[in-house]
């Protein structure tokens, strides 16, 4: 009876004692994980870009401002040419005009050793080219009612009489002796008469100031 007492006393105290240090854990029984529908990841594109986020200076410094993008259209727009119908302009072209003018200043009488002629008769004229166009080769002939022998100095030229100028000449026949000469003189231009003129009686240059000193010049018309 006591040895029995004392083992019940024993086994009490036992499992009263923790001998381990660590309580034992119960003994994890393995339990199968639900089955769940795998998760799709598919990339989404960005139809309108991703807000930006600016930190302001604020005293707040932990708020953060939101601050929209607003899609700006960055095509540089092509301006259309406009064309304007050209009007057509009416050109007014006046027609050349060939005008020459003579002055017969005077004349005078002398004797012309030089070429074998006795009397020879002088006449002084002006050749005025009053039109729009330049006078190629124009020259002046004399021309005497008693003329004798053809004297070399009776048809003087110029190479060219520009518009609106002049020039004086001095034109010479071989005349008779102490007779009235009858003169005239003929303006040509390439050949072509463009004017003439004669006088009964042909002044004396020497009572009118004399002859031009300025023979063979051309000069800008003069009234």
């Amino acid at each position: 009876m006591k040895r029995l007492i004392f083992f019940l006393f024993l086994a009490s105290l036992l499992a009263s004692c923790d001998i381990w240090g660590v309580a034992p854990q119960p003994f994890p029984v393995w339990t199968a994980n639900p089955t769940q529908t795998p998760g799709i990841v598919t990339a989404t594109p960005f139809i309108i870009p991703p807000p930006i986020f600016v930190s302001t200076d604020t005293p707040f410094s932990n708020v953060t401002v939101i601050s929209p993008v607003t899609p700006v259209n960055t095509a540089t727009s092509t301006p259309t040419p406009t064309i304007t119908p050209a009007l057509p302009t009416e050109t007014f072209t006046s027609a050349p005009v060939q005008s020459v003018a003579l002055v017969i200043l005077g004349c005078n009488t002398s004797f012309d050793i030089t070429h074998g002629m006795g009397e020879v008769t002088n006449a002084y004229v002006t050749v005025k080219n009053t039109g729009t166009i330049d006078l190629p080769n124009t020259c002046a002939l004399l021309r005497a009612i008693d003329e004798d022998r053809e004297h070399p100095d009776k048809k003087v030229c110029v190479l060219n009489l520009p518009a609106q100028r002049q020039v004086n000449l001095k034109l010479t026949v071989d005349s008779q002796y102490k007779v009235d000469t009858i003169i005239q003189v003929d303006i040509t231009s390439n050949e072509i008469i463009l004017h003439r003129l004669d006088r009964q009686s042909c002044r004396d240059i020497s009572l009118f100031g004399g002859a031009p000193s300025d023979l063979g010049e051309i000069k800008p018309i003069t009234p």
